[in-house]
């Protein structure tokens, strides 16, 4: 089976919406082209839709997920300060490290993988941190961590929210939970290829921003100039332009099929497959309460057939039934898959084909 041709059951895209592939494929434009440029007016535009937020300074980063984590800390941690960072999986390890290195005295609040932070300990790790970052949807383990309990009781802190797997796939209200920095990946629920960080930060962050960054490509100082829709820009970088079409296409997509309808077709995909799930016999990782439903979490069974490993499985799907399903990573790699089901592949149909793929390669 062809790549293109592929289901695309794990973290990503599937079959992109046609409207991303056109876009894809749209004749280039210069990246100060007035054209492109008010095409990006707008795609920062819909972001703060979907970021529910009035932020000035929302943009898609030029970079991966990974991109917009480094640019949220590097713009707000200073060397010295305390950041409380939430660890229970491989992302909020990320934030930790990336925070250690820009010199912060970092205040680690852990939880098991594949259990929920405590709000409680986040907001009480540190009288007076200058930043608590934590992620919303822990791609790792499938777990939610509460933000809303965190930033009531914020103070003076500012919170930096990683929202990858989460946004477009349930609510995200920045300025309604109080977020101050929040950054995403395009890949995900937004049904856009990688390569973007949509990313968004408020005004208490800017006033408190750092003022020469160590990072010349993530200076929001300087990018700000790039993106302020006045015309008056100053050039920073040579943005990817297509990337930025696919993106601008794809939240079309999601504001003209609604947000709140959105997030109720991951919801409903996502509990049907894991009750399907369930019914075969496979135990999941993350409490049901903190349980996502975009990305699902599952214990590999000890009672494989033959001498099939975890891998093996996954081999199997994707060579088969051309599904794709992600391993484990960090302390789970070999003990868990991850299931993701986003984006345009958050549909009823998909979750019926991997769950009768499944069910055969598991012979159950």
């Amino acid at each position: 089976m062809a790549l293109t041709e592929r289901l695309l059951m794990g973290p990503g895209p599937s079959n992109p919406y046609p409207e991303v592939s056109a876009a894809l494929a749209r004749p280039m434009l210069g990246h100060l082209d007035p054209e492109f440029l008010a095409l990006l007016d707008e795609t920062c535009e819909r972001l703060r839709r979907v970021f529910a937020t009035g932020n000035r300074l929302t943009l898609p980063v030029s970079g991966t997920g990974s991109a917009g984590m480094e640019a949220a800390l590097v713009n707000v941690v200073h060397p010295g300060d305390t950041g409380v960072v939430g660890v229970n999986g491989l992302f909020g390890e990320r934030m930790a490290e990336v925070a250690s290195r820009l010199g912060a005295e970092v205040v680690r609040v852990e939880a098991p993988w594949g259990e929920p932070l405590d709000p409680d300990a986040l907001v009480g790790a540190h009288p007076s941190p200058a930043a608590i970052a934590f992620v919303h949807a822990e791609t790792s383990t499938g777990v939610r961590n509460d933000v809303e309990p965190v930033t009531a009781r914020k103070g003076g802190a500012l919170v930096v929210l990683d929202t990858v797997t989460s946004l477009g796939g349930m609510e995200v209200d920045v300025d309604g939970w109080g977020v101050d920095v929040c950054y995403s990946g395009t890949q995900k629920c937004l049904g856009a290829p990688p390569g973007l960080a949509p990313f968004t930060l408020g005004p208490a962050a800017w006033e408190r921003r750092t003022a020469r960054p160590p990072s010349w490509y993530l200076d929001m100082g300087l990018i700000a100039g790039y993106v302020d829709g006045t015309g008056g820009r100053t050039y920073h970088h040579t943005a990817p332009v297509s990337m930025v079409f696919a993106l601008h296409a794809a939240l079309g997509v999601l504001l003209e099929e609604g947000l709140e309808q959105a997030w109720q077709r991951h919801e409903d995909c996502g509990r049907r497959l894991q009750a399907g799930l369930e019914a075969l016999g496979l135990e999941l990782l993350a409490p049901k309460d903190h349980r996502l439903a975009q990305l699902t979490t599952v214990l590999v069974p000890d009672d494989l057939p033959g001498a099939m490993t975890e891998a093996d499985v996954r081999r199997a799907l994707l060579e088969r039934d051309g599904i794709e399903i992600g391993g484990g990573v960090g302390p789970l790699a070999g003990k868990t898959w991850r299931i993701g089901c986003l984006g345009h592949s958050a549909r009823p149909a998909n979750v019926t084909l991997l769950l009768a793929a499944l069910a055969e390669v598991l012979e159950r």
